[in-house]
């Protein structure tokens, strides 16, 4: 019989071969911490949501009778509307006047500030202030401003001549069709230092060695401008631009306190007229509907948007 033994070189191999790590055991610890999240989560939102979908093929009340199921009736109901789809209008008239701005007004703050150097802490905290405050803080304050008699913005136009001061113009109140816009420029000053911050971070992750590159070959700030800095913030615009869309599609708070859907309705909007269905008029089924052809438009949106940018960067 004989016995087989290691050669030199398998032994020194087996010597150094490092030992196998023990298999670790499986720990639901961190389980317990994202534990409560979810459960706000699941009761918050998605159990609202499904209950929100059901609700829409009912004719729940906010009488206290009980619910029946009506099938499709409250979204044919929905589409077929007038004043569902005059709200729609104004949402999306509101939507195109608010967005140039506050996607053009971010970039240029962004810029004033990236280069400032002894003032930019200053020029930061006043561009962004105004987004930390309250919705009602800000329409209160606006409507102190658009007051026709003593307020600020009529008593500036007079000193400068451009209005009459016995024919006051009246801003958010009155059937001249100022009421859109008045809230339009409440929501640009309250709402733009959030784009501008989204604009300033960007900038400051643009080598500065491409502008560098750029001087030397001779290229004017314009043509840095225009061939350097905006194309590579193409990304933040994408992303700017699709958030304000979605923010601007819900637009209910600074209407409903400023203008409250008047006057004759010029500005009310989707959400607000959600609200006086299901609130006012107690038919939360038929404003459940209307809030899923509202949520399916947005998702539509963004979708497209997405899409479109993401077919422009390849």
């Amino acid at each position: 019989m004989t016995v087989k033994t290691a050669t030199p070189a398998a032994a020194s191999a087996a010597m150094t071969r490092p030992p196998s790590a023990p298999r670790k055991k499986k720990s639901w610890t961190g389980l317990w911490f994202v534990l409560p999240f979810v459960a706000f989560y699941a009761l918050f939102l998605i159990w609202p949501t499904f209950l929100g979908l059901y609700y829409s093929f009912t004719d729940k009340s906010l009488t206290g009778r009980p619910a029946s199921w009506v099938g499709l009736d409250n979204w044919v109901e929905a589409f077929g509307d007038e004043r569902a789809w005059n709200a729609l209008v104004n949402t999306a008239e509101f939507t195109l006047y608010s967005t140039p701005p506050l996607v053009v007004l971010a970039i240029v703050f962004a810029l004033l500030v990236n280069r400032a150097r002894k003032l930019g802490w200053f020029l930061r905290m006043a561009f962004f202030a105004p987004f930390v405050v309250p919705v009602s803080v800000v329409t209160m304050i606006w409507m102190w401003i658009y007051q026709p008699e003593g307020g600020l913005l009529n008593h500036y136009l007079q000193l400068l001549g451009l209005q009459d001061a016995s024919a006051p113009t009246v801003w958010y109140q009155g059937e001249n069709g100022m009421a859109m816009w008045s809230v339009v420029i409440t929501t640009v000053w309250w709402t733009v230092g959030f784009n501008f911050l989204l604009y300033l971070a960007a900038l400051q992750t643009i080598d500065p060695s491409v502008y560098e590159a750029s001087s030397i070959d001779g290229a004017s700030w314009w043509r840095q401008l225009w061939h350097i800095t905006l194309p590579l913030l193409n990304r933040t615009t994408a992303m700017v631009i699709v958030l304000q869309l979605i923010a601007s599609l819900r637009i209910f708070d600074q209407m409903y306190i400023m203008t409250g859907g008047g006057p004759n309705r010029e500005s009310e909007v989707a959400i607000h007229y959600i609200y006086i269905a299901g609130f006012e008029g107690y038919r939360i089924g038929y404003a459940s509907a209307l809030s899923y052809v509202l949520f399916i438009l947005i998702l539509i949106i963004s979708i497209f948007q997405f899409r479109l940018f993401s077919r422009k960067e390849s």
